[in-house]
């Protein structure tokens, strides 16, 4: 049985589950401010779990099932979807760069996982001016969601159906899976309204603004509707009684949920279940409203996983590490054709001006 580990570079912590013989033997949770300051303290943890057949590394946009050994630097560019002006600046990305060198450095056995977008199981036509479809992340969700809906009903991996909703702390994101394959994506940069994050940017609330930064990315969003950029969640639903604006804000992050599953429909009719997964997931109010709304599609449940202490997409990514190593989840990994990922983020993009950005970025 392989010995595998799967990350998640979460926007608030980085996760690590590893994977033995079905159990579950590394659980590791890091602030991504700590990463950002040490980017060696996550490979340390990788280095102490060795030996190891594979790692899913924290791989971003993604890139198809890149050996971490061979990434060159426009792919480590393409992953983390930076400016040039911007690389040398470890906050914008958590310090996610400086891991996958130290992973190469270290000669450890890791590979970049795609994302959505690079996937043949989305038609060409549903990627047309798009690069966030889901991230990497996003995609080891789907992965958890297929493994366990097969176990919850019975089904084979390529028998499942279902929307998965990510709520993330900052971006909400939402995938359709169908017959084991993600056939659609809605990605948090690209969206519904996230908690912290906006979501999709009116083009031209684009243009007024100008240059936009990677950091204005992640703002705009409910905790920032309400007029609290540091609210918890768990205390949004609370102040709706007495505060309009986090009334607002609440029916923005809400609503916009159910247009996203709405979305999805199109591509996938009639799912056998609607999946929550991420940290707002986990707070009663906002699943208790989801539940309500979202029911009349198909039932709604929590994901469930390998573990409570591990986020839903660092055990994704540990169940797609086994199958690649040829464990038991091998027949997971063949239903999503994830190796037949090809292609870049910028494959699809007809909007002008994009040559250049492909310039920027290494690509032809």
């Amino acid at each position: 049985m392989p010995r595998v580990i799967g990350i998640d570079p979460g926007t608030l912590s980085f996760d690590l589950c590893g994977l033995e013989d079905g159990r579950v033997f590394l659980e590791v949770s890091i602030s991504v401010e700590e990463a950002a300051r040490s980017p060696a303290v996550l490979v340390d943890h990788l280095s102490a779990s060795l030996p190891l057949d594979l790692i899913a590394a924290p791989s971003g946009y993604g890139l198809p099932l890149v050996p971490v050994a061979e990434v060159t630097e426009d792919q480590l560019n393409l992953f983390i979807l930076v400016r040039e002006e911007n690389r040398g600046q470890p906050e914008m990305v958590g310090g996610l760069r400086a891991m996958v060198e130290l992973m190469r450095d270290r000669r450890l056995p890791a590979v970049l996982l795609p994302g959505v977008i690079h996937l043949p199981t989305v038609p060409a036509h549903r990627k047309v001016n798009r690069i966030d479809m889901g991230t990497a992340d996003k995609l080891c969700v789907a992965a958890l969601g297929i493994w366990d809906q097969a176990r919850w009903l019975g089904l084979p991996p390529d028998g499942t159906s279902f929307i998965l909703v990510e709520l993330g702390g900052a971006f909400t994101a939402a995938l359709a899976v169908g017959r084991g394959q993600v056939v659609d994506g809605i990605g948090g940069a690209g969206g519904g309204l996230g908690y912290r994050a906006l979501g999709t940017l009116d083009g031209e609330v684009a243009y007024a603004l100008g240059r936009i930064s990677k950091s204005a990315l992640f703002s705009g969003g409910a905790a920032f509707v309400a007029g609290d950029p540091g609210l918890p969640p768990e205390s949004l639903a609370g102040r709706m009684a007495e505060d309009p604006r986090a009334r607002i804000a609440w029916d923005a992050l809400v609503e916009s949920v159910e247009k996203m599953v709405a979305a999805l429909r199109v591509s996938l009719e009639k799912p056998r279940e609607v999946l929550l997964s991420g940290r707002l997931s986990r707070i009663p109010t906002i699943a208790g409203a989801l539940a309500e709304r979202l029911r009349r599609v198909a039932p709604v449940r929590p994901v469930g996983g390998l573990s409570a202490a591990c986020k839903e997409a660092a055990q994704g990514a540990a169940l797609l590490a086994d199958g690649l190593a040829g464990g038991p989840n091998r027949d997971l990994v063949e239903a999503m054709k994830l190796r037949e990922a090809r292609g870049t983020v910028f494959d699809h993009l007809y909007v002008a001006g994009t040559d250049a950005v492909r310039g920027q970025f290494g690509v032809p």
